[in-house]
């Protein structure tokens, strides 16, 4: 698992303004090499390129620049409000950490700071003669960059805060998630079964300083702490869990550190909100959320709704495949971590649809469809109790729901299949 200044550095790269602020002293620095490479070029090539046309083509990329940064800045903010009023705000952070929009953006602040300081450079009289031919061979350079750029953000806009686009971007992150901790289902340590079974009387409880959700645990870190000292750490929270001063985050047995309490707790990152990283079901919840929203009175989208259904049944099936060999190899020791249950992860996802898409036959049949495919998946046997237990509560709750028998016939007719495994 990743460390946690690592997991920092993942969370700065994904800010919109470190891509563009990279971009723009890329950019930068491109005009002003042009100084020191000038000495180097020929005396007469300056008159033979006609490198004097770059004083206007540099006035013209600064005010086109701006213009279109200005419109792809609007553009980006009303692509967030449809993903917050159509999909969900949870889903809103994927869209702003869109790599594609953010390198186009950043592409066009940098041209702009490019060109500016090319034409401030240029009024001085630093660049020379030969300076220009440098100048105007990076500046075709950054016209033919351009074009591109905008003929791929003119692709990316039709897409950009679509509900199908947006929740595509959902299942992905949650897959991810799942991939990432399937390898790792105990943050690469032992399995913690019953923390008050399992936690020794000796174990000190740790208490974490601030309220919010457990974002990322240092699952590395907590192991040096705990190899160091000759001793355990239990933890008692993982990502995705809400955790306050009062409750402990985690239990430290025989460890020998001075600093024990603060050490251990700086391994916690604690924010406001859920993270996807380490975090399926907050993955699984968002999915649900999407389909959620479809299916309410204002919206009236059950098509969304299924849509989401075929996309949770991907995501589960991640996690029901068998793991590979040596893939579950405890590299930390001296840790003990509580896993993700199933159980968690088939309400996250399906209590909400089962329970918002009752009065909608199409998605109560998706739905059973959905649990019987998952209930067949080969050895898991986990999935066939859930799915008959979620299963049987769908059809509790479409009976309450639907006015015609001939409804309730259909979904009976798959519920009963399911049933029989």
């Amino acid at each position: 698992m990743m460390s946690r200044w690592y997991w920092i550095l993942s969370q700065l790269t994904r800010r919109m303004w470190f891509r563009a602020s990279l971009f723009s002293l890329a950019a930068i620095g491109t005009a002003l090499l042009a100084i020191i490479i000038s000495p180097y070029i020929p005396q007469d090539l300056p008159t033979k390129i006609g490198a004097d046309a770059v004083d206007n083509i540099l006035t013209i990329l600064a005010s086109s620049m701006l213009a279109v940064t200005t419109f792809s800045l609007s553009t980006m903010v009303s692509a967030y409000s449809a993903a917050t009023n159509n999909v969900t705000p949870r889903a809103t952070r994927l869209v702003i950490e869109d790599t594609t929009t953010q390198n186009m953006l950043s592409t066009f602040v940098g041209s702009f700071l490019f060109s500016l300081v090319g034409i401030i450079v240029l009024s001085t009289g630093a660049y020379g003669e030969s300076g220009r031919v440098v100048l105007f061979a990076v500046t075709i350079f950054v016209v033919v960059l351009i074009v591109l750029t905008l003929l791929r953000w003119i692709d990316h806009l039709s897409r950009l805060g679509r509900v199908t686009e947006t929740t595509e971007r959902v299942e992905s992150a949650t897959a991810e998630a799942m991939r990432v901790r399937k390898s790792a289902p105990f943050l690469g340590g032992n399995e913690l079964v019953d923390l008050e079974k399992d936690v020794p009387a000796s174990a000190r409880p740790i208490y974490g300083s601030s309220i919010g959700y457990v974002q990322h645990v240092d699952a590395g870190g907590l192991q040096d702490i705990a190899e160091n000292g000759k001793g355990r750490i239990y933890v008692a929270v993982i990502p995705g869990q809400f955790t306050t001063p009062m409750e402990p985050i985690a239990w430290a047995d025989s460890v020998d550190d001075d600093n024990q309490e603060s050490s251990i707790r700086g391994y916690f990152t604690v924010g406001d909100t859920r993270s996807f990283d380490q975090d399926p079901r907050f993955g699984a919840s968002v999915l649900s959320e999407i389909a959620s929203r479809a299916l309410s009175p204002g919206i009236n989208d059950p098509g969304t709704a299924i849509d989401v259904i075929g996309r949770a049944v991907r995501v589960l099936s991640i996690w029901a495949h068998q793991t590979e060999k040596g893939a579950e190899e405890v590299r930390f020791p001296n840790l003990y971590v509580p896993g993700i249950a199933i159980d968690d992860l088939f309400d996250d996802l399906f209590t909400p649809i089962a329970r918002d898409g009752a009065p909608v036959v199409e998605v109560g049949l998706r739905l059973q469809k959905a649990l019987r495919d998952l209930a067949t998946l080969e050895g898991e046997s986990r999935y066939l109790l859930n799915a008959k237990k979620h299963s049987r509560l769908a059809m509790e709750r479409a009976e309450q729901a639907l006015v015609i028998d001939d409804d309730k016939h259909r979904l009976r007719a798959v519920a009963s299949k399911i049933a029989e495994l």
